[in-house]
């Protein structure tokens, strides 16, 4: 299975991407599960890395700078990754890192989506989540296992999860995770990789934590740029509110949700104090709300997203910990309370979703 039969190709350069043609591969056939999806045609980040990382050994690196929600870049390594399964073998033979447990739990569902026609097994592998059942599911075998560092690596040192087999690993959100304080622990889990395992790294920003990883996981990595223009929120409809006061922005909020027609909406704030503030406001004024941050058990946040996906309340209140891998195909309204904090995390937020407003 490819993500279609046309593609690009492209010289291994970040300096030059305009220098592409198109290539027909006979021998690709698309996967059912591209129209079940709503897939139509890849995304330039698709034209560009599937076929770099799908040549496997002889590519043995790739290296995507600028790889963030809106781009396509999961389903570009989801893609990959299933083409080089052998699904006859039921041992894990892909493993995808990423910075939180929402977005793991994500990527697993993309994974099982995308290779429903295949029986792919794939098993999220994340903290806060019940040790036992891992470890069950892991015995059972999985042909790909997406986690977050601290659980995988544990999983790795009780020997259940097992790394013989691995031939590609996934680092997605990189510098994210080294954020999160992983550096230590992404090194740990590569050095127990056969050695010639491929290692595909997805990166927004360029920090030197990145470039000293690139240094030690890879050699003359090819490197694919992700041209700033092309990180668009193209379909989303984007509105600004003035408001001169932050004591303002609650009646303006309540006003917002009084004059439009919305099926769900999501309030991102930046703190944890502020999303338990403004939910608690939010009940005195008889709204239905729930409340989500990281510092809450995942049970807790499971429970909430879980809630929200049912229609049980129709507004969700959270830091950016919702912003990263989940998609509720419902919501036709995301507020920016609080404006985030760097361009990214403002794209993080909107990727998924239809409308937006920003109060601010």
């Amino acid at each position: 299975m490819a993500a279609a039969r046309k593609r690009k190709q492209i010289e291994p350069t970040a300096e030059d991407l305009s220098n592409v043609e198109f290539e027909t591969s006979e021998e690709v056939d698309v996967a059912p599960t591209f129209d079940d999806m709503g897939f139509e045609k890849p995304s330039a980040i698709q034209q560009r890395a599937i076929k770099q990382i799908i040549k496997g050994r002889d590519e043995r690196y790739v290296y995507i700078f600028r790889a963030q929600s809106g781009t396509g870049k999961t389903a570009t390594f989801s893609i990959s990754v299933l083409q080089g399964l052998n699904t006859t073998i039921r041992e894990t033979q892909a493993l995808i890192l990423s910075p939180t447990r929402e977005l793991a739990s994500q990527i697993q569902k993309v994974i099982l989506a995308l290779g429903d026609y295949m029986n792919v097994q794939c098993h999220a592998c994340i903290g806060g989540t019940n040790v036992g059942e891992d470890i069950r599911k892991l015995d059972y075998g999985q042909h790909v296992v997406s986690g977050t560092p601290g659980r995988v690596f544990d999983m790795i040192r009780r020997r259940n999860l097992r790394t013989r087999s691995i031939r590609m690993l996934v680092l997605d959100e990189a510098d994210e995770m080294l954020n999160k304080g992983f550096k230590e622990q992404l090194y740990d889990i590569y050095r127990y990789l056969p050695p010639g395992a491929q290692v595909v790294l997805l990166s927004a920003t360029l920090p030197h934590e990145i470039l000293e990883m690139t240094s030690k996981f890879m050699t003359n990595p090819i490197r694919i740029l992700v041209k700033r223009d092309e990180l668009t929120l193209e379909g989303i409809k984007q509105f600004f509110v003035a408001v001169d006061r932050e004591e303002w922005k609650f009646d303006t909020l309540c006003d917002l949700y009084d004059t439009l027609t919305i099926t769900q909406a999501v309030i991102f704030c930046n703190t944890r104090r502020k999303v338990d503030w403004l939910a608690e406001k939010l009940k005195e004024a008889n709204f239905t709300v729930s409340a989500m941050h990281g510092d809450m058990e995942q049970k807790e946040r499971d429970a909430i997203v879980k809630e929200f996906r049912s229609g049980t309340s129709r507004l969700l209140i959270s830091t950016d910990v919702f912003a990263r891998g989940l998609d509720i195909p419902q919501v036709s309204l995301v507020v920016n309370y609080d404006l985030p904090n760097n361009r990214e995390l403002y794209i993080h937020r909107l990727a998924l979703f239809l409308e937006v407003v920003i109060a601010a």
